[in-house]
């Protein structure tokens, strides 16, 4: 069994397929009683219900969870047409059902489907986490209490249908980082006229990680027996890879750990980046500032190493 100094310096992150049925946080507890580490959150809840990429981040990597859990997402979903539910999902209550078979050609599924792309509004399911007041939804709800909550804004890059078996119809979701697919096929239900919920979710991609990075968490867990799950380990820098980077020499890097600015190229431009040794590790988010004496800095916003 490794010692506790090397588990206390292993930083990255495990991409993994999870399978229906479990929570995210029963996988992160996985994760957690196989390597060891008790350092370890996931980037964005996955329902139970729900299978695919789920990026957990471990060690000194979980402090990236703000950057990576505001990433996109990609789903693919399956709806079925002509009946809802209170929870928009299979799991809930009918609310209306199909007296008789949809009467909804693929062109006009397809017109309906294109006015939800860009930004729009969207009211989050009343079974779900977000907190009303300091209490969770979804227990408001199940307690038969009136549930009110907020429309929030979000943005569908891309819808596009890849199934068209009716009632059942699967399509492609492209989305902002908040998005909800129940309510997003709640509302298209109600868009058509004709009610419509989800019954499958798979999410296909999560910031830059897709199912061609994720290991299913059987694989996983037979790899924490052998002792060689390491090799499933990604850098904590791959998770930021499309952020521009700046390589901090081994002088800088020691100033950047202990939180203290360096010099920034005349020609830098404003905004987050990486700030990366020699060696291709992650030391810290940066910000640009201006120094005392006019001249531009790189200010560490988060270090990953002290």
């Amino acid at each position: 069994m490794e010692s506790q100094d090397i588990k206390n310096a292993i930083s990255g992150i495990l991409v993994v397929d999870k399978p229906v049925g479990m929570t995210s946080h029963d996988v992160v507890e996985v994760i957690r009683k196989g390597t060891g580490i008790r350092r370890a959150g996931h980037t964005g809840t996955l329902d139970p219900r729900a299978s695919g990429v789920l990026v957990i981040l471990i060690g000194p990597a979980v402090r990236l969870s703000e950057f990576v859990s505001a990433s996109d997402k990609r789903y693919q979903a399956i709806l079925r047409l002509g009946s809802t539910t209170d929870t928009y999902d299979a799991d809930g209550r009918f609310t209306r059902q199909a007296s008789a078979p949809v009467n909804i050609t693929e062109e006009q599924f397809e017109k309906v489907l294109k006015g939800f792309i860009g930004e729009i509004e969207q009211v989050p399911p009343p079974y779900s986490a977000v907190k009303v007041q300091g209490r969770k939804a979804y227990e408001m709800a199940r307690q038969g209490e009136e549930v009110d909550l907020e429309p929030r804004k979000i943005t569908v890059y891309h819808l596009e249908v890849l199934e068209w078996a009716p009632p059942e119809v699967v399509i492609d979701v492209h989305c902002s980082s908040g998005t909800y697919v129940r309510s997003l096929a709640n509302d298209l239900g109600a868009a058509l006229g004709c009610g419509a919920y989800l019954v499958g979710l798979r999410r296909t991609k999560s910031g830059r990680f897709s199912l061609r990075d994720a290991v299913p968490l059987r694989k996983l867990q037979e790899a924490f027996a052998a002792g060689n799950w390491y090799q499933y380990l990604i850098p904590a820098a791959e998770a930021l890879a499309d952020w521009p980077a700046v390589e901090l020499n081994p002088d800088e890097v020691e100033e950047v750990k202990h939180g203290h600015r360096v010099k920034a190229a005349p020609d830098s431009k404003p905004g987050l980046v990486r700030g990366v040794s020699m060696a291709g590790e992650l030391i810290a988010i940066m910000d640009l500032a201006t120094g005392e004496d006019g001249s531009l800095e790189w200010q560490p916003k988060k270090v990953f190493f002290s």
